[in-house]
């Protein structure tokens, strides 16, 4: 089965969105504009790159990434020649500039964990980050957790009334500007 892992910038009080910067969030950028920056602590990002072998993207991350990241050719090269997945129940095609498969529901995305292949990377997609937990598909979280309380904002977990997910720490570190790396297995 293929690891599905979920990957997040998230402030300490579980924060995620915009944060490199968006239009319409009050802290919009909060990633660099809020927290000096640290290269040290984008190691895991470079690495998560090398190690995925599909990326997975709710409708709205996909729709806000496929303009932009096809032209971030040395930034993104890995994700732009690897296979995409958008997970949405509304979008009728794909972007041209950045194809992808659409999938319809978290099923779907359960039958994609069942082929072969390597690890399946989402990025950004706070609400398809919080069906894959619900529904037990989430493998891993690798967080970068940011020293700041954001208040209002996209959670990356959601507050549906479920049984206790157990994680397992597997690796951690903190940096000079206050990020912490955290790396956690979902205990089965």
């Amino acid at each position: 089965m293929r690891p599905l892992i979920v990957t997040a910038f998230v402030s300490v009080d579980g924060v995620m969105e915009a944060p490199g910067g968006e239009p319409g969030y009050r802290n919009s950028g909060w990633t660099f504009k809020d927290v000096e920056m640290d290269e040290a602590a984008y190691e895991i990002k470079a690495r998560e790159q090398e190690e995925a072998t599909a990326l997975l993207l709710g409708r709205r991350s996909y729709e806000a990434f496929a303009p932009v990241w096809p032209t971030m050719v040395e930034e993104f090269a890995g994700y732009n020649a690897m296979p995409r997945y958008v997970v949405s129940t509304t979008l009728a095609e794909e972007d041209p500039r950045w194809p992808a498969t659409i999938l319809r529901s978290t099923d779907d995305v359960a039958a994609l964990k069942e082929t072969e292949g390597g690890p399946i990377s989402v990025h950004g997609s706070s609400v398809l980050g919080q069906a894959l937990a619900d529904a037990g598909l989430v493998d891993r979280y690798h967080l970068l957790v940011f020293p700041l309380l954001l208040g209002a904002g996209k959670r990356l977990f959601g507050d549906t009334d479920k049984d206790t997910t157990k994680l397992r720490l597997v690796e951690q570190e903190a940096y000079s500007n206050g990020v912490q790396k955290q790396v956690f297995d979902v205990v089965r």
